[in-house]
C-alpha cells in the first residue's frame, strides 16, 4: 500500500488506537505494586513514586500513537514494512516488559528484553528523523523513559 493508499484507510487511526489502549489496559491490569513479591524488592531510591507512572506513560502513550499514524501515512516504498514491523515489535515489547517483570517476577529477564524496547525506539527514530520528523521527535520522550526504565528494571535486577 503506498501512502496515498493509507491516507485513505480510515480503519488505521482506528486500530492504532485499539492496539494502545489494549497494551496499556492489559499492561495495567498485569502491574501488581501490592503483590508480596514486589513489596518485598529493594527498589532505587531514585524510583518515582507510583502516581508518576499512570500519568507519564497516557502522554508518551498517545505520542506513540500518533506517531505510529504520521509513519503509517506517511511512509512509503520498502521502508514501510520495516517500519511498521518495528512499531509491531515495539508494541509487542512494551507489554512483554510488564508480563516478564510483575508477572513471572523475572527482573533479569524484564532488563534483557527492555534493551530490545529501546532498541525498536532507537531504531524508529532513526528512520523516521530524516524524512518525517514529527514521528521521530515523537518518540524521543518515550525513548528517555523507556532508558530510564532500562536503568530502574537493571538496579532492582542487581540488588535483588
Amino acid at each position: 500500500m503506498d501512502a496515498v493508499a493509507a491516507r485513505r484507510t480510515p480503519l488505521a487511526p482506528v486500530v492504532i488506537a485499539l492496539a494502545i489502549v489494549t497494551i496499556a489496559a492489559v499492561g495495567g491490569l498485569a502491574t501488581d505494586t501490592t503483590s508480596a513479591w514486589y513489596s518485598a524488592l529493594d527498589r532505587p531510591s531514585f524510583q518515582p513514586p507510583g502516581a508518576v507512572f499512570g500519568p507519564v506513560w497516557t502522554v508518551l502513550y498517545l505520542a506513540l500513537g500518533i506517531s505510529t499514524w504520521i509513519a503509517w501515512r506517511d511512509v512509503a516504498g520498502p521502508r514501510r514494512p520495516v517500519i511498521v514491523g518495528l512499531f509491531v515489535a515495539n508494541y509487542a515489547l512494551n507489554l512483554a516488559w510488564t508480563m516478564i517483570f510483575f508477572q513471572l517476577h523475572a527482573p533479569v529477564a524484564a532488563g534483557i528484553e527492555i534493551l530490545s524496547l529501546l532498541g525498536t525506539i532507537v531504531a524508529l527514530i532513526a528512520l523516521l528523523r530524516g524524512r518525517h520528523p514529527a514521528a521521530a521527535w515523537l518518540l524521543a520522550p518515550y525513548a528517555l523513559w523507556v532508558g530510564f526504565a532500562t536503568v530502574l528494571t537493571w538496579t532492582i535486577a542487581a540488588t535483588n
